[in-house]
């Protein structure tokens, strides 16, 4: 009886931490949003500043990368990182625009950005689930965590014996 109480308790706790799942995607799908523009506007300065100089993007990171000076080699490596960050960025954000809600959580499941994830684990508020996307979610992890737990605690529990009933010759009637 514990051992399914405890199983139930489990699975309705998962069943809400799950539900949050697209709202926190949906978070994540703010800040990604923004982090995508600001990005954008730094590679388009720099593509306008490359270009002003005779330069498309490779050759002017190629160029800061092979001078002389520590620190334009170094920018150079920085202006490269954010030019990568920005396209791996710029196909998340449109992979959820693609997809609906749940399709976002795929999304974010499979190449989470780590300090977008991390500030976005900072600031998250949780959410009642009160669209379809968050009770489907909340419905999957109680059931998933439900499904797990249920036989794990029927195979916990402790056994009784059973007493085996008395055989009697004649129902009515006392044995001689």
């Amino acid at each position: 009886m514990i051992g399914r109480s405890l199983a139930m308790a489990t699975a309705l706790f998962c069943g809400f931490a799950a539900s949050q799942a697209p709202e926190f995607a949906q978070q994540y799908r703010q800040r990604l949003g923004g982090a995508v523009d600001e990005l954008g506007r730094v590679v388009r300065d720099f593509d306008r500043d490359a270009g002003n100089a005779g330069l498309d993007r490779q050759k002017a990171v190629a160029a800061m990368k092979s001078s002389d000076q520590t620190f334009i080699q170094l920018r150079g490596a920085s202006v490269e990182a954010a030019i990568n960050r920005y396209g791996r960025l710029s196909a998340q954000y449109a992979d959820f625009e693609r997809n609906g809600p749940l399709g976002r959580v795929r999304a974010l499941i499979e190449a989470p950005d780590q300090p977008l994830l991390r500030a976005t684990l900072d600031h998250y508020e949780p959410a009642v689930p009160t669209n379809l996307a968050g009770l489907v979610m909340a419905g999957l992890g109680f059931l998933l965590v439900y499904l797990v737990l249920a036989p794990l605690a029927w195979l916990l529990r402790p056994r009784r014996r059973r007493e085996r009933p008395r055989r009697r010759w004649f129902p009515e009637e006392e044995p001689f």
